[in-house]
């Protein structure tokens, strides 16, 4: 019988390349998997975070701090506030544009705000919400409408109310189709914002994104309608004063004294 000169069989050393193969190949697919794992990770991490991205933040440029100038600002909440340095009241509003409630409330008390606010005694916030877009036949009026809002109260502060006003004296019917962007940004512009910039931000839906973030969020507080209306955070829930010709002014007028 013959013997292999270095002590070991060829079927021994087939078996040792063998192994060695077997090593390579899971140390290699173990790779590929770590690396799949990996770029899966990294894939749902960005998706997460552009779904989590709020978009352009609306922002009021600073204006004179004069005791008889209506200034503007976006609160914390998103909320866009509108009064004068001087104003002891707060008044906080969360409406829809597309909501007949609110156009009732806008109808009864607009002239109110507006009068408060001019004479200093309350700022007004607005958190303009997207809360019935399901109303609008798939044109989700009510997200373009809260979008143009901060389009235009960025734009000129002072002029935010009279616009307001005018889109509640617009309000499309439910189950229709909305107003068109064309007909906002003519609206826009009948309230004096006829800086190109603010029909650009209209049409191109600038602060959707923030928009649906604010809503959320403001619906997260447990807001179940609106119009949900505070001041100096208490909420009023009488429909007189909501929905009754002047039916807050003596509330604000009370709640500065």
């Amino acid at each position: 019988m013959s013997k292999n000169p270095r002590g070991k069989s060829p079927l021994a050393s087939v078996r040792g390349a063998d192994r060695t193969r077997t090593i390579l190949i899971q140390v290699g697919v173990g790779a590929v998997l770590v690396a799949l794992i990996a770029a899966i990770g990294i894939s749902i991490a960005v998706k997460q975070n552009k779904k989590n991205d709020p978009g352009p933040t609306p922002a009021v440029a600073a204006q004179p701090a004069t005791p008889d100038a209506i200034t503007g600002s976006i609160t914390d909440n998103g909320a866009i506030r509108i009064g004068k340095p001087s104003a002891k009241t707060t008044v906080r509003v969360i409406a829809d544009l597309q909501c007949p409630a609110c156009q009732a409330f806008e109808q009864a008390n607009g002239k109110v705000l507006e009068d408060e606010v001019q004479a200093g005694n309350a700022a007004v916030e607005y958190n303009v919400i997207a809360f019935l877009d399901k109303m609008s036949s798939g044109t989700r009026y009510s997200s373009r409408g809260a979008n143009a809002a901060y389009c235009v109260a960025e734009s000129d502060p002072a002029k935010f109310l009279p616009w307001l006003t005018s889109m509640y004296q617009q309000q499309p019917p439910e189950n229709g189709t909305g107003l068109p962007d064309e007909q906002i940004v003519q609206i826009a512009q009948a309230a004096g914002y006829t800086d190109p910039a603010v029909a650009e931000c209209i049409t191109s839906d600038k602060y959707d994104k923030y928009v649906q973030k604010v809503s959320q969020d403001v619906l997260g507080e447990g807001i179940q309608s609106t119009p949900s209306v505070f001041v100096n955070g208490n909420q009023i829930k009488s429909s007189q004063q909501l929905m009754q010709p002047d039916g807050l002014r003596q509330v604000i007028e009370s709640a500065g004294k």
